[in-house]
């Protein structure tokens, strides 16, 4: 047994399903990470990998990033956490506000699933209403609230919502509406129909891998200003991807409320809500013992370690031209991902922005989670499998890019997908 296999079964033992969470390798491929640099993994047995996957999103500049990697040294030697106010974290607070339109004040807590939660109990305080409206297929976390209508196999009549977790109350379901991604009409008339109750509409601006439709984020922002509803968007993924400013500033539509994480924090743990003033002044503790004090405290709150990688990440993706980079990479791995399906005869369609996108295996546009349930799901999991099998590692469901994926990675990935792609269709013929 080699030092890989005798830790995947050690794993076996002591972690439910032997895995930190969802994200499970077909079995035989299970590996374990020892070192991390720029674009690449490698296992414990020496293998390298070409990390498309990159923590699930937050190493924007690549693992190791030196700029980083200096700037965390510097501040473990002064202190790593203290649950006070520390210079880092109010010179990050203040980057947030300069950044993202719609940031009028910011709190720090520390992961994107909290961001999530407090950015809607701080809109249920300031609307003083109960529920929420959330887009089929939209993922907010794993909080009760967020893990509703995510990825229901049966879809409900909209706006009926469906629990995805055991373990959720079933009187959350009474307090979720769902609408549907990109359907202007639909969502207007269920926020008509429904305003007096609604406390937020939380959205991905860019849902998973679905690009808004022209006109449906300025649409919704149009009908949630009529009736007087926060919007609220979930950022964690766009935040300082897109662009600076993140899908605000991408799309060029500005919410009340949104929430952040990811980038923002460089691979820390560190997440974020920022928005209008008066909303975030419900979470100040001047009004604590009122109806409308939003209690939120958390240990590592505003940790000063994760603030100076925020601050380190965020300097590097202002120099001139990461993001332009950013794209391009992004682009010829679309542009490579696209041929080989073509070449190989794959009914499938790669959906999404240059940063962030993946394969879809189904020859309907998709414009919807339902679409997406149209989709081959056997040949995703053999596409992602065969990838690992080439030592190339990405999300189920999606492929991160960063600024350290040079040509030469574009290159080889390139050729790993179209390598991949034929052997799914071996195995599908």
């Amino acid at each position: 047994m080699t030092d890989q296999q005798n830790l995947v079964a050690r794993a076996a033992k002591v972690l439910p399903g032997g895995v930190l969470g969802s994200h499970r390798a077909a079995p035989g491929l299970e590996f374990v990470v020892k070192d991390a640099r720029g674009p690449y993994l490698w296992d414990v047995d020496g293998r390298r990998y070409i990390d498309c996957l990159l923590g699930s999103g937050p190493m924007l500049l690549g693992h190791a990033h030196p700029a980083v990697v200096d700037a965390v040294q510097r501040q473990v030697s002064h202190g790593t956490t203290f649950m006070l106010l520390n210079q880092p974290i109010i010179e990050l607070a203040e980057e947030i506000v300069r950044a993202v339109p719609g940031a009028e004040q910011v709190r720090f807590m520390s992961s994107g699933s909290e961001a999530t939660f407090f950015a809607l109990r701080v809109a249920r305080a300031f609307r003083q209403r109960d529920k929420i409206m959330k887009f089929e297929g939209g993922f907010h976390g794993t909080h009760d609230y967020a893990l509703m209508s995510v990825s229901p196999r049966s879809p409900k009549a909209f706006p009926a919502a469906m629990a995805d977790s055991g373990g959720i109350p079933h009187a959350i379901g009474e307090d979720v509406l769902i609408a549907p991604y990109n359907d202007l009409a639909t969502t207007e008339a269920l926020i008509a129909t429904h305003h007096n109750e609604l406390a937020a509409v939380i959205v991905e601006p860019y849902q998973r891998v679905i690009v808004p439709q022209p006109g449906f984020l300025t649409g919704l922002r149009a009908v949630t200003q009529r009736y007087g509803v926060p919007l609220v968007f979930d950022e964690i993924v766009t935040g300082f991807r897109l662009a600076y400013g993140g899908a605000q500033e991408y799309y060029g539509v500005v919410p009340d409320v949104a929430a952040f994480g990811k980038v923002l924090a460089g691979g820390f743990p560190l997440a974020a809500v920022a928005g209008r003033a008066d909303i975030m002044h419900h979470f100040d503790a001047a009004l604590e013992g009122s109806p409308e004090y939003v209690w939120q405290a958390g240990t590592l709150n505003g940790n000063p370690v994760a603030a100076v990688a925020g601050l380190a990440t965020l300097a590097e993706l202002r120099k001139p031209g990461a993001y332009t980079k950013l794209f391009a990479t992004g682009a010829r791995l679309k542009e490579g991902l696209t041929a080989a399906a073509r070449k190989h005869g794959m009914p499938a369609q790669v959906c999404g922005e240059p940063p962030v996108f993946d394969i879809i295996f189904t020859d309907r546009p998709v414009v919807d989670y339902r679409a997406t349930l149209t989709a081959d799901r056997r040949r995703i999991a053999l596409f992602n499998e065969e990838c690992l099998r080439r030592g190339v590692v990405k999300a189920v469901n999606k492929i991160y890019v960063s600024l350290a994926h040079s040509d030469a990675d574009v290159d080889e990935l390139v050729g790993v997908f179209d390598a991949a792609l034929a052997a799914v269709a071996a195995r599908t013929a």
